[in-house]
């Protein structure tokens, strides 16, 4: 078996399928992981995967989905861990029991990002409820990933602060991933909210630009969770704790805190700061 090959499968639509391991020997060396698509997308697992198998034996297979669609795995134990970026949800889906051992792992912030004229002239805002307010007031494009992920969930709870309904008509709620959302809102030429590390590595390829950032609104924590044994006894725990170990470990969050694009780091590690 080549220990150095990681399988993706991203859940995005109907079609998509799950390929697993099929022999024992296989499954105990393979980690189920459901994380989100921003840390496929911004090429963060593909810089630290090859290391983790090198380092431990293990292969991941990763599962990429929004953080909903990630934690719902979870619940009905079809992966191993998660690496989350909801803290609300994450924190529902260990009082629930169906996560053990929680731990932060590292950090980015979201931007509201959109077309260079800049129909709703939002840009330079420090207040990112105001900025939707405007948005929807002046009935500017606005594409929403509408994917119950932890990016949409952050737009939805900002929507709640500006006391409005996001059922303008500018406002199209796609179901899916922030690539492919970026890529939409780029050829409408319309706003969208993005984590800051998907945005770095799409940038270059795309006619839009960071209009608001830097409100505390937009932090964005990302954790891992371990699926609670006790629950799904057959799952690989032993293996998805020595991932999870792993990532907060010295040397893996040198290596988060080190990952760049373009000359950009993407993530701030934090697992130390427990």
């Amino acid at each position: 078996m080549n220990l150095l090959k990681t399988t993706l499968v991203i859940l995005g639509c109907a079609s998509a399928t799950m390929a697993y391991a099929t022999t024992e020997t296989a499954m105990n060396k393979t980690v189920r992981l459901a994380t989100t698509t921003s840390t496929y997308h911004s090429g963060l697992l593909d810089y630290l995967l090859p290391v983790f198998t090198k380092d431990t034996g293990y292969t991941v297979e990763v599962l990429a989905a929004g953080t909903g669609k990630a934690l719902r795995m979870g619940e009905h134990g079809d992966v191993d861990l998660v690496m989350t970026h909801a803290p609300q949800s994450e924190a529902q889906f260990v009082e629930k029991g169906f996560g053990v051992l929680p731990r932060k792992l590292m950090y980015n912030d979201f931007v509201l990002v959109g077309p260079k004229n800049d129909p709703a002239k939002i840009k330079g805002d420090k207040n990112v409820a105001h900025a939707l307010k405007e948005i929807a007031t002046d009935n500017a494009v606005f594409i929403s990933r509408g994917d119950d992920s932890g990016t949409n969930k952050k737009e939805l709870n900002i929507w709640a602060q500006t006391k409005m309904e996001p059922n303008f008509g500018g406002y199209k709620a796609v179901g899916q991933g922030m690539g492919p959302t970026l890529n939409m809102a780029s050829e409408l030429q319309a706003y969208t909210l993005t984590d800051r590390g998907t945005w770095l590595a799409y940038e270059t390829k795309l006619d839009l630009e960071i209009m608001v950032e830097g409100d505390k609104r937009l932090f964005n924590p990302y954790q891992v969770i371990l699926i609670n044994p006790s629950r799904y006894p057959d799952l690989n725990y032993q293996g998805a704790k020595t991932f999870s170990d792993w990532l907060v470990n010295p040397k893996a969050q040198k290596l988060i805190n080190n990952y760049q694009r373009h000359g950009k780091q993407l993530f701030v590690a934090d697992a130390q700061t427990q």
